[in-house]
């Protein structure tokens, strides 16, 4: 489980739960039910932070807020 702060939410348009970390611009999933866009979020969180990694990025320390809302 990652110490992101996760926030879910319902998108009528797309009509999926999205899932997004607003601390790691731009990381964000959706999921059919509220379970699935957690778990895909996890997989993109750890994504996020590889792929800043390989680019030299920084990664802004998670300031745990939340676990999810």
């Amino acid at each position: 489980m990652t110490k992101y702060e996760v926030i879910i939410y319902w998108s009528a348009e797309d009509k999926v739960f999205i899932a997004e970390a607003p601390e790691l611009p731009g990381c964000m999933v959706d999921g059919a039910t509220k379970q699935a866009a957690l778990k895909n979020v996890d997989f993109v969180i750890k994504d996020w932070i590889a792929t800043a990694k390989l680019l030299g990025r920084s990664i802004p320390e998670p300031k745990g807020r939340l676990a999810y809302a």
